[in-house]
């Protein structure tokens, strides 16, 4: 096998034409995005030799910053793709395997490791050719195998173009990158080389989406793992094709602007190197290119014009060591007016994706026509200037370096800068039983914004997205901090929870262990952690409340059906109700959810019955011995009206109906006023003295109460304090603050429901109750 790669090496050596630069390489390799085309062609077409860049080339790249790369490995990666791919071509319709060779020329622009470039190459075998995860490991070994499947895992989930998979594609990215960085890096470059083709899709709408996509996920990944040239180029493309108007525009202006400013631009340059210079300050002293999107972002965010930003100039200064960068730093304050506003110093507090500089703005000298330059500088160190382009990357260091064939790759960065973080709390929010759509919008929001870096009072830095509150800082520092929030301190003063941070503020979280999180913490929250947090422990809260009161309701109804409750009963009911446990029924009873007369009809099939369209245990229609009314023929069918649902106490009157059964109604009931029945059919009737007879009857109660953690066990707990059973509870008409809570209550008269009514109102989350009739007569 290895003679045969070797000749093969031999053969792609002779057969290819002298290549172009790498970079140029990239460019020229053209395809589609993640879903290609990879139909068979005639071979004259797919042995077209335009775009690649022979092995020995690409050999050459890696050891240009590794000298002790595995070359074996980088050859037989290349000859195993070229062959696996074959005749397969892109949309282009160029051969498919200059897309792998595209993404691993990308990589080594970063300085990747020869396992990450290797894995750029073979990316694609496993998914589109009969090539296995078992033959990638037999001869590239366990590590490059482990990076293939990882990568071949998220785009079997991107082949699909349902919208609703974007989640699971996102979740499959979190977890994969979460074991090894190095996965994202691959899916990173795999995505900006199908950006820089994406023309050759055909269909605008699929463009728009692979872009927004691209827009809203890979860009800001990117970016928190600190790889800023992939990032800013993933958001120009994109920017480009979901804005085509704009970018146009912008870009020209853009374009125009370097022609007409080149010699200002030049001559600021010269002034700030010699004013280095004469300090004794060696600096590298450039001018940062001004990006479409870039711009474009300032424009919306700060509501400027263009022509206001197009009047700053934009330069970076790179010099030896920190002490240089702030000697630097001086000169330039002492030698122009600074903004206060626009200073910021990462490299005493660096970003979370380890980025470090220092950032100021001043008023420069004046130009040709008399006005001052708005001048904006950057100052970092040639180590900061590395990590700054190239992330994650630019601090790998190999181990093993006398043994290339069992070396392996690790991450040593300075200042404690964990480049799984994001990773890791990213696949925390999935992997804690969200809703999978959800999940994904926390994880933009947690992605998609510039941060603020505060510190607790142990001097740890937390970053933080704009706008973050002391809820989210509590998050970020902790789950269990965020749970047991009660209170912050921002700079030594007690401040409303609701307090926006800035950079540079020490919040002091107070905590309690029986802490509350109130729903509105949601609102109050930023970043996509703490909101994921916050629903799961209300979600919690909430099914706990349910599960309790669910119970109880069915307790209830089954001891006033004179029936059995056991857990054991619900449990062997299960596969009828359609639920898994018995927890999942009792929390859908106290939801309201389902009925508890679908619960005894599962556990004791026959018990109830159906009566007018509405489902009632079967003691709860016979009103035999607790009914105590005179002025009825014996044996007579007696129906209480569901319209009124007369009490024993209140005036009562009979209505016969034409099968002869008695429908009793309270003496004002509306409705009986409407219908006006004859006199003939109506019966004087009244209750019996309840001292001598144990009476009871059905009613209704409607209320009006907020929608909050522990409301229903209020209400329950109030209704049972005055003795009353609850026969069944309905919750209807929800919205975020209120909810309408329908009850079915036994009570012995009319004078406990006023007092239990009187009850209900009184409690704080109460906005209304009343007694209210049903939508159908309940035959006694």
């Amino acid at each position: 096998m290895a003679d045969k790669l070797t000749a093969s090496v031999r053969d792609a050596e002779k057969a290819k034409e002298p290549a172009s630069s790498p970079s140029n390489m990239t460019a020229q390799s053209t395809s589609a995005t993640d879903t290609n085309s990879k139909n068979s062609v005639p071979d004259d077409a797919s042995k077209n030799p335009v775009g690649f860049i022979r092995p020995s080339e690409l050999v050459e790249l890696v050891k240009a910053y590794d000298s002790d790369a595995d070359e074996d490995l980088l050859n037989k990666a290349y000859v195993f793709a070229m062959e696996a791919h074959g005749d397969q071509t892109r949309q282009s319709g160029d051969a498919y395997f200059t897309h792998p060779l595209a993404v691993a020329a990308i990589l080594t622009e970063l300085r990747a490791d020869p396992a990450t470039v290797a894995t750029a190459l073979l990316h694609d075998v496993v998914e589109d050719t009969e090539v296995s995860i078992k033959e990638i490991q037999s001869n590239f070994g366990e590590e490059v195998a482990r990076l293939v499947d990882g990568v071949t895992k998220i785009s079997r989930i991107e082949l699909r173009d349902e919208a609703s998979k974007q989640a699971e594609n996102f979740r499959k990215l979190v977890v994969a990158m979460a074991d090894d960085v190095r996965v994202l890096l691959v899916k990173l470059a795999d995505r900006l080389h199908n950006m820089r083709t994406l023309h050759h899709i055909q269909k605008s709408e699929k463009r728009r989406r692979i872009a927004k996509e691209t827009m809203e996920i890979f860009a800001p990944l990117a970016g928190r793992i600190g790889v800023q040239r992939i990032r800013e180029e993933l958001e120009d493309i994109s920017f480009r094709e979901i804005s085509p108007e704009a970018h146009a525009t912008i870009t020209a202006r853009i374009d125009d602007l370097q022609t007409h400013s080149v010699g200002g631009v030049v001559e600021l340059a010269n002034v700030l190197r010699e004013k280095l210079h004469e300090q004794g300050l060696k600096a590298q002293v450039t001018s940062r290119e001004k990006r479409a999107y870039s711009i474009w972002r300032k424009m919306s965010e700060k509501n400027v014009s263009f022509d206001e930003l197009a009047d700053i100039y934009a330069f970076r200064v790179i010099v030896d060591s920190i002490p240089d960068c702030y000697l630097a730093l001086g000169v330039i304050h002492s030698s122009w007016r600074m903004i206060p506003t626009e200073f910021d110093d990462y490299i005493s507090a660096p970003k979370s994706n380890n980025y470090r500089s220092i950032h100021t703005a001043v008023i420069g000298p004046p130009s040709k026509d008399g006005r001052r330059q708005r001048i904006e500088i950057q100052i970092r160190t040639f180590e900061m200037h590395e990590t700054a382009e190239r992330g994650v990357a630019a601090h790998w260091q190999y181990k093993d370096p006398g043994q290339r064939k069992e070396r392996s790759v690790e991450i040593v960065t300075p200042g404690g800068f964990d480049p799984y973080e994001t990773p890791r709390r990213l696949v925390e929010m999935f992997q804690a039983g969200e809703d999978p759509d959800e999940a994904l919008q926390y994880a933009k929001l947690e992605l998609f914004q510039d941060q603020v870096f505060c510190f607790s009072p142990q001097h740890r830095v937390i970053a933080l997205p704009k706008g973050s509150t002391p809820v989210d800082f509590a998050y970020a520092v902790h789950t269990d901090v965020g749970d047991q929030c009660i209170g912050a301190k921002i700079n030594g003063s007690q401040r409303p929870l609701r307090t926006a941070l800035k950079t540079g503020d020490v919040v002091e979280i107070l905590r309690s262990e029986n802490a509350p999180v109130p729903a509105e913490w949601e609102s109050i929250a930023v970043t996509g952690r703490a909101r994921s947090a916050i629903r799961r422990r209300i979600k919690k809260m909430q099914n706990d409340e349910h599960l309790v009161l669910g119970r109880s309701i069915a307790e209830s109804v089954f001891t006033g059906a004179h029936l059995r409750f056991s857990v054991k009963g619900v449990r062997a009911g299960l596969k009828k109700l359609g639920k898994k446990s018995v927890e999942d029924v009792l929390v859908s009873v106290g939801r309201g959810d389902l009925p508890v007369h679908d619960l005894i009809e599962a556990v004791y099939p026959g018990a109830s019955i159906e009566s007018e369209g509405e489902i009632q245990p079967g003691s709860l229609r016979e009103f035999k011995p607790r009914v105590a009314i005179s002025g009825l023929t014996p044996g007579v069918s007696v129906k209480m009206a569901r319209c009124c649902t007369p009490l024993p106490g209140e005036r009562i009157v009979g209505i016969r109906q034409d099968d002869g059964a008695v429908t009793v109604h309270t003496i004002y009931c509306d409705k009986l006023a409407q219908e006006d029945p004859a006199q003939s059919r109506w019966l004087d009737l009244q209750w019996r003295n309840q001292e001598d007879e144990d009476t009871s009857a059905i009613t209704r109660i409607s209320a009006t109460i907020q929608n909050g953690v522990g409301v229903l066990s209020e209400i329950a707990g109030i209704i049972a304090r005055y003795g009353i059973s609850i026969a069944s509870i309905r919750l209807q008409n929800r919205s975020k603050d209120f909810v309408e809570l329908l009850m079915d209550v036994e009570v012995k008269d009319a004078r406990q429901l006023t007092q239990a009514l009187a009850g209900i109102r009184a409690a704080p989350s109460v906005i209304s109750a009343e007694r209210t009739g049903s939508e159908s007569d309940g035959q006694l």
